[in-house]
């Protein structure tokens, strides 16, 4: 378990993330992080857009779904 330090920025508050945070997450200075709801209660800090992934969600069953029309309107 990895602990972060809650801190003041400017007039807002920020989490300070550790370099082994950083490799964990697989991420680097100015990237964007999401926190969503978890399983339980809790919270889940991720770099994936989770709008994203419902979105690619969709888009995937669509194609399969309409897979005929797709080919015929790409002629």
């Amino acid at each position: 378990m990895l602990s972060l330090k809650v801190t003041n920025v400017g007039s807002s508050s920020g989490i300070i993330l550790t370099k082994e945070a950083m490799v964990r997450l697989k991420v680097r200075e100015g990237n964007i992080l999401y926190l969503t709801d978890a399983p339980g209660g809790g919270y889940r800090l991720t770099p994936h857009n989770p709008e994203f992934l419902r979105q690619t969600a969709v888009a995937e069953e669509i194609m399969r779904d309409d897979r005929e029309v797709l080919r015929a309107l790409s002629k």
